[in-house]
């Protein structure tokens, strides 16, 4: 047993019931998966209607009779509710919380009752099998870490305990990505995870240096790419530098695992514990093959409300043997931050900088950061009050530890921050030629 699935026992997260349950949905035929999933979607929509006063009201009191007929609920909608937002069958001891990572532009509070945080994991434990993984199999992770004393101990700990080894993203210069593949020499990965722009940057670094990253690092089964939409141009790249396949994980901390490619190269939605539409701009369902908004109902949760939820992304899917995949992803890739110094940095570093200001003020509704000089931001913020002066110098010295010192930013309130042509808000900008 790995330390992940024996740390969420120990915390009462009923795992094992989890798995149980998973494979008996996974048993089902087409026809009665596809019953479950209708019976399931009405089930959590009179569950929240009686058992949770924010989306009682957010119903007008009025459990609708159609499912076109449930509102639309946007990341606006959790933001600024606080403890109403929870169902009140649940105490605070009974549910696992959690904060979006901001780097959406759009961060609040999230919550899920144990059963439904176990179907996640048992979920993952299950697409991970398929290709040869374990929860405890050695992780080489490309992700963020917090530079602050406890917090960075936290996280190494929790790197240690669950057997993976991280790769900061804060500096991807050459002479640190060297130092990266230094570590595969000495180290036997099982799978790479994390960004995708950090990793498609490393695999480039090989690539011109003429190595296949699997020759350095035998072990290596598949690299796992999260966060940003990873395009088959991007997956070709990492193949072709790591020496092993490339797979795309999709999902939000808030809902679940959305989707993850199997074996096959299919980019298999997580039907056992999401309800994925497909809608026009009119809120009309587009069905398969055309691309429309992502709008998601968490099938299991019964602490916290995500039903008909917009995250903001778009998606072409089709129905193959009754499975749903998607076909088409429209999601967010940041751009990278270069500095005075010539060190790269991934547009990611910009959570872990405003983190703090963002969990504790509450303050901001939506953020992005635009690089428009080398050496300068511009944070653009719709927030209900001007971003007190305590917070702007915890941002200043934060750019200083994270990136590097004598850079300079401003903050800029704005009615609406725009979005992409895919509808998507891309966190970072760069504007340098």
């Amino acid at each position: 047993m790995s330390f992940l699935e024996l740390s969420l026992k120990l915390k009462g997260f009923p795992l094992n019931e989890a798995e149980k349950e998973l494979k008996r949905i996974q048993s089902l035929s087409p026809d009665e998966f596809a019953e479950w999933q209708e019976r399931s979607k009405l089930d959590i929509l009179k569950y929240h209607f009686e058992k949770n006063e924010f989306y009682r009201n957010k119903l007008s009191g009025k459990l609708p009779e159609k499912w076109e007929d449930v509102p639309i609920l946007v990341k606006s909608d959790f933001q600024k509710s606080g403890k109403k937002l929870i169902s009140d069958t649940f105490r605070e001891n009974e549910i696992y919380t959690g904060y979006t990572s901001g780097s959406s532009g759009h961060p609040f509070h999230y919550a899920k009752d144990k059963f439904a945080h176990a179907m996640t994991w048992a979920l993952i434990k299950d697409r991970y099998k398929s290709f040869g993984l374990t929860l405890d199999s050695k992780q080489a992770r490309f992700y963020g870490i917090p530079f602050e004393k406890f917090d960075y101990a936290v996280e190494k700990t929790k790197d240690f305990l669950s057997n993976r080894v991280r790769f900061p993203v804060f500096d991807l210069s050459d002479s640190m990505l060297e130092k990266f593949l230094e570590k595969f020499r000495r180290i036997k990965f099982d799978y790479v995870y994390g960004y995708t722009n950090s990793i498609v940057m490393f695999a480039r670094y090989l690539l011109k240096n003429n190595i296949v990253l699997k020759n350095f690092c035998p072990t290596l089964k598949i690299c796992i790419a999260t966060s940003e939409n990873c395009t088959s141009e991007d997956k070709n790249i990492i193949s072709k530098a790591f020496g092993v396949p490339a797979v795309n994980e999709y999902g939000t901390s808030e809902v679940d695992l959305i989707a993850f490619e199997d074996t096959d190269g299919k980019w298999r939605i997580s039907g056992e514990n999401v309800y994925m539409e497909i809608l026009d701009d009119n809120g009309n369902n587009y069905g398969s093959g055309n691309e429309g908004r992502i709008i998601l109902t968490a099938l299991h949760n019964k602490a916290m409300p995500f039903i008909r939820y917009e995250i903001g992304d778009k998606a072409i899917t089709s129905q193959t043997a009754g499975k749903t995949e998607i076909t088409g992803l429209a999601g967010g890739v940041n751009d990278f931050v270069i500095l005075p110094s010539g060190k790269k940095s991934s547009g990611v570093t910009f959570y872990f900088i405003t983190r703090d200001v963002l969990e504790k003020s509450g303050l901001l509704r939506e953020f992005i950061i635009k690089q428009t000089e080398i050496n300068k931001f511009i944070f653009e913020v719709v927030s209900d009050e001007d971003i007190p002066v305590s917070d702007v110098k915890a941002i200043q010295k934060k750019m200083d530890l994270y990136l590097e010192p004598g850079l300079k930013f401003e903050i800029k309130r704005v009615e609406k921050i725009e979005r992409t042509k895919a509808g998507k808000m891309k966190h970072f900008h760069s504007y340098l030629k």
